[in-house]
């Protein structure tokens, strides 16, 4: 049955009716389940109880809060929950009829009525924007940001990674997407198709989307000449060197605003769990979303999502095996620890992303950028248009429907606008296919030299890392037990959980590195301090160059001549870039018009690999292969990952008919912060 939207309570007196008579009958049931706790039936008892219950949470609940607050981060909400045992054993104290022996039964009568309370909420589709924990952050914004009543409106953008415009057309027509395809029904918002730039994946994309500049990043993972070293961009250490280089201070965010779980921060003052800041002390940190561990609402329901979805994509992969799907992961790649990394991608990242943007709505600031990093990381293991990745999508479109129901209760109007940073193209992996990958196919022409590879690309780890080191970095009473507790993960004092598998260190006897990203391979000499030519190459290492481009996982490989510039090389055929020149059969044809442009550009980097190695592409089945274990991928060129999307405001107009590559997004999105701004202000 496919998804479909229910109409929403959003009466506040309607809504507290119904709690109240929830949390009444879930009591009753709990004095079932619990030896401790003792409800005298029959008499109103668990109806006077809830109650109770309740305004004891509204009068202490403001005063508790502050108290807990910095031990928030640290204990994930536990002390919250804590705390709410306590005030329930003091209900006990003054209703007559309701007994509670211990502080642990009450703890988990606690944990009960708030699981009760968020399943009937889902169930109902309850509108809890109204509910504590928007009133808090509310409270809170206003307190410390001390908003002004303005009508300049403030843009908020919402990044899902990974998702691309047609595979969300798919999903709007399938009902996996409701509150996106409403806002295009009712005429509110345009949808518009991009281009990306060759290297279809996140740095490159946020780069460009949020500092205007995304040189010399030929892929999610390259090798620095000059240092002797892999640049990966799942390195903090690395991407804050990366925004210091491609930032000219004048990012997408620099006025007063917002980065919430991103790559780079678009030079925004106020960040979380932002990878290329996290070690600068000049931004305002984590204490932005201390308020959501504050709330035991929010533990609890987090905790039954948690299990829920490890449950869930058990179930899925299980499904997935029993009917033969294909293509499809081994158990390497969708069991161990991959249900907890999936997670905490689709929920814990996601609710501390909207619970941080309702804060910056609350608090007025003009623009804020977030990345939901979900539906990729969903898609990556199951597939990109497969019903594991869409009903990530669907939870997410339901988030989007509470941000902007708080949109109607901020100090300024707000625009929304929701973006993709590439798409995902699917398929069988290489390795799959052929039984080898890159690197041992490499080597097989190699076979005089030491070949190294380095072929997983793992960005959820990287996704926890920034977090975990977020927490330790800006959060003193966090930062110390999180340090003890992860004691043997950390290199140079940075947290690297995961670090076994994330092996990114160059072997002193490699004379050759092969690099995966996606389905984009990048083939470089570690010897040479630089490029090596064209002509080289098919002199010093006869074979190679045909024997890649003749194997028929093998669309195209771009290579830099000494007398003809680029030079893209396919089975049957070259296309001479600089003179815009093809022998024989065009190796771009399928790749799409302006592929010899963002190829043309690539090959100008400093950092470019010896060897671009791009996977077939079959326009027929729509698939590449990856040279990484993913079925889902990006990185290179081929199929839906360069076809990300703009879903924005009419009140907002576009400047081209085309936005070709990343840095044309932000000339777009800064367009429109001076637009709104100007226009406001005259």
């Amino acid at each position: 049955m496919k998804p479909r939207t229910k109409p929403r309570i959003r009466k506040p007196f309607v809504r507290i009716l119904i709690i109240w008579a929830i949390e009444a009958i879930a009591l009753v049931i709990m004095n079932f389940l619990f030896a401790g706790l003792t409800i005298t039936i029959g008499n109103g008892t668990a109806i006077v109880a809830a109650a109770v219950i309740g305004i004891l949470n509204a009068l202490l609940w403001p005063l508790l809060s502050y108290i807990i607050l910095p031990f928030a981060v640290l204990t994930l909400g536990l002390a919250a929950l804590i705390l709410n045992g306590l005030i329930i054993m003091l209900a006990s104290e003054l209703v007559p009829g309701f007994t509670i022996a211990n502080i642990g039964t009450a703890i988990a009568v606690a944990f009960g009525l708030t699981a009760v309370n968020a399943i009937f909420s889902s169930l109902l589709t309850i509108d809890d924007d109204s509910s504590y924990y928007r009133n808090v952050v509310k409270r809170r914004a206003k307190r410390i940001a001390k908003p002004e009543e303005t009508d300049v409106p403030g843009i908020i953008f919402l990044e899902i990674d990974g998702l691309a415009e047609p595979v969300l057309l798919e999903a709007m027509r399938d009902g996996y997407a409701p509150n996106l395809k409403r806002w295009l029904d009712e005429g509110s918002h345009k949808l518009v198709e991009w281009e990306t730039d060759m290297s279809s994946q996140t740095s490159a994309s946020q780069a460009g989307i949020l500092h205007g500049n995304n040189d010399n990043i030929p892929a999610f993972r390259w090798y620095d000449r000059a240092r002797k070293e892999v640049v990966a961009s799942s390195n903090p250490d690395e991407v804050s060197q990366l925004e210091k280089i491609h930032s000219n201070g004048n990012g997408l965010l620099v006025d007063n605003g917002a980065s919430r779980g991103n790559l780079l921060s678009g030079d925004a003052p106020h960040v979380s769990v932002t990878a290329s800041v996290m070690k600068d002390f000049s931004r305002l940190h984590m204490k932005d979303f201390y308020a959501f561990f504050v709330n035991p609402y929010n533990l609890t329901r987090t905790m039954l999502l948690l299990i829920w979805d490890i449950i869930l994509e058990k179930w899925q992969f299980y499904q997935a095996r029993k009917n033969n799907v294909y293509p499809i992961l081994d158990k390497e790649h969708r069991g161990g620890r991959y249900p907890l990394l999936r997670v905490f991608t689709t929920i814990i990242m996601r609710d501390l992303n909207i619970y941080t943007l309702m804060g910056d709505m609350f608090a007025g600031v003009p623009a804020a950028y977030a990345t939901f990093v979900g539906y990729d990381e969903v898609a990556h293991h199951s597939g990109v248009e497969s019903t594991d990745a869409l009903d990530a999508l669907r939870k997410l479109d339901e988030q989007f429907a509470r941000l902007e129901s708080a949109a109607g209760d901020t100090p300024r109007p707000y625009h929304l606008v929701v973006l993709s940073d590439h798409g995902q193209s699917g398929g069988a992996t290489f390795k799959q296919r052929y039984g080898i990958d890159l690197q041992q196919l490499v080597q097989q022409y190699l076979k005089e030299f030491q070949v190294q590879g380095i072929m997983e690309t793992n960005e959820s780890m990287g996704h926890v890392n920034v977090y975990v080191n977020d927490a330790i970095q800006n959060d003193p009473k966090a930062g110390k037990a999180l340090k003890r507790m992860t004691k043997g993960s950390q290199v140079d004092g940075e947290v690297k959980l995961g670090a076994d598998d994330m092996e990114e260190e160059v072997a002193t006897e490699a004379d050759v590195l092969v690099l995966a990203s996606g389905n984009l391979g990048l083939v470089y000499g570690t010897r040479r301090d630089e490029r090596i030519s064209l002509e080289e190459v098919e002199n010093h290492f006869p074979g190679l160059l045909d024997g890649l481009v003749a194997h028929e996982g093998i669309g195209w490989v771009m290579v830099k001549s000494t007398e003809h510039g680029g030079v893209v090389v396919g089975e049957n055929g070259r296309y001479y870039l600089d003179d815009d020149r093809v022998e024989g059969e065009n190796p771009l044809a399928g790749f799409g018009p302006n592929a010899a442009h963002h190829l043309k550009r690539y090959n100008t980097f400093v950092d470019a690999p010896d060897l671009y190695v791009n996977s077939f592409y079959d326009a027929e089945s729509n698939e590449v292969a990856a040279f990484e274990e993913l079925i889902g991928c990006h990185g290179g060129m081929g199929g839906y990952q360069t076809r990300p999307f703009v879903l924005y405001p009419v009140e907002l107009e576009l400047e081209t008919d085309e936005i070709i590559g990343a840095p044309a997004v932000y000339h777009q999105f800064k367009s429109w912060l001076a637009q709104l701004h100007n226009t406001n202000g005259q």
